[in-house]
């Protein structure tokens, strides 16, 4: 009975485990699109002296970069 219930406390915590590596999946894609966006932006702001025309457009490419990696992220099968 002790190695069964350990077995399936083991898989309990493992389920845990990967529900909080998905949750972090996507947080992390969705601030490193949007976070790409804007430094690419202040980069290009810079080269071409467009302050801040280029940030605001990159940074909603970004946004919508985010959105659409979120929806790739939600339709994969686990």
């Amino acid at each position: 009975m002790t190695n069964e219930h350990n077995g399936k406390r083991q898989g309990q915590h493992r389920e845990a485990f990967r529900a909080l590596a998905y949750f972090s999946q996507i947080g992390v894609t969705m601030v490193g699109t949007v976070l790409v966006g804007v430094l690419l932006g202040k980069y290009l702001d810079t080269l071409f002296n467009t302050k801040p025309w280029l940030t605001l457009v990159f940074s909603f490419l970004g946004a919508g970069a985010a959105i659409k990696a979120l929806f790739s992220i939600s339709s994969e099968k686990p």
